[in-house]
């Protein structure tokens, strides 16, 4: 029963996790990321913030919706220890991280209250969070896939790893610009300002013009991920993920675009990172899927017999 439970439980706080990305997407794009002072876990010294003060209500409402994915997790954590504790070590170990990520992501985001959003922080906030993500949709596939055919490593593989890594970095690039003030340090698009390298723009330029070039980078990528996956792979939810992780990724650049266009406006910023988010995760699930297919492959070439190959 609770192995049953198990993956639905991790699902679901993933899916919140999600949630949780966007809320804080818009506490950034709303500046309200000190809307309850520099007071955490209370806003302005209250339990409560006043009715009136819409900024301290995001911020706060982010907090309850941390303290809920708190409460779930813990409730994952503990089926884990008692369903997977012998019989699938990789999924509680994989719970435990995410435990340990989301107490780290939780001090960061005090932290970031505390010493007035500097950018570091603030990024190391929302990349924790990314990889508290990661952890949680790995145990869940850890708890409920059977590879239906072994995989040898290959070149696939391999690019799988490097493309979801590179999610990783433009999310990370893109909180970097967010909290370095250089959103709108290049004015026009896909050009900085008129220029390709805007070397002798700036600073805030530069910054804005490398998460471009990273997010370009990860295009390619995810290109060369899809055509390689209908080539060489025949599970087709590995095939469908590899889309659909392209989908996200052409709208979350499209919405950057838009971010850029409408000057900051918030509702494009927050699913700019909303589309991100679904880009990495899903990501993550093919890297998943494909670790499990090529640790079945290792097991059938160490008895002797022959893996499927791709």
């Amino acid at each position: 029963m609770q192995g049953h439970l198990f993956p639905r439980l991790a699902l679901a706080t993933a899916l919140l996790t999600v949630g949780l990305i966007v809320f804080g997407a818009v506490v950034r794009v709303t500046d309200s990321g000190l809307g309850c002072g520099n007071h955490w876990p209370l806003c302005n010294g209250t339990v409560v913030p006043p009715l009136d003060n819409l900024t301290a209500w995001i911020e706060w409402l982010h907090r309850l919706f941390a303290v809920l994915i708190g409460l779930l997790g813990i409730a994952t954590l503990v089926v884990a220890i008692r369903a997977y504790r012998k019989r699938n070590p990789g999924v509680l170990t994989f719970t435990v991280i995410a435990a340990v990520l989301f107490v780290v992501q939780s001090g960061l985001g005090a932290m970031v209250v505390l010493f007035d959003l500097p950018p570091t922080m603030v990024t190391l906030h929302l990349g924790t969070a990314m990889l508290l993500l990661g952890a949680l949709l790995v145990a869940a596939i850890y708890a409920s896939y059977q590879p239906k055919q072994a995989v040898q490593r290959d070149n696939f593989t391999s690019l799988a790893y490097i493309t979801t890594a590179l999610a990783l970095v433009i999310i990370l690039t893109g909180a970097l610009v967010r909290g370095s003030g250089a959103t709108l340090a290049c004015v026009d698009w896909p050009l900085c300002n008129g220029a390709v390298f805007p070397f002798d723009q700036g600073q805030l330029q530069i910054i804005h013009m490398t998460h471009r070039v990273a997010v370009l980078a990860l295009g390619i990528s995810l290109a060369l991920l899809v055509w390689m996956a209908q080539r060489t792979r025949q599970d087709g939810r590995v095939k469908t993920l590899t889309i659909l992780a392209l989908v996200m990724y052409l709208a979350q650049a499209g919405v950057g675009a838009l971010y850029v266009f409408t000057a900051a406006d918030p509702l494009w910023g927050a699913a700019h990172v909303g589309f991100a988010a679904a880009t990495w995760a899903l990501l993550v699930a093919v890297s998943a899927f494909e670790t499990l297919s090529n640790r079945v492959g290792s097991e059938a070439e160490w008895r002797g017999s022959s893996p499927v190959k791709p």
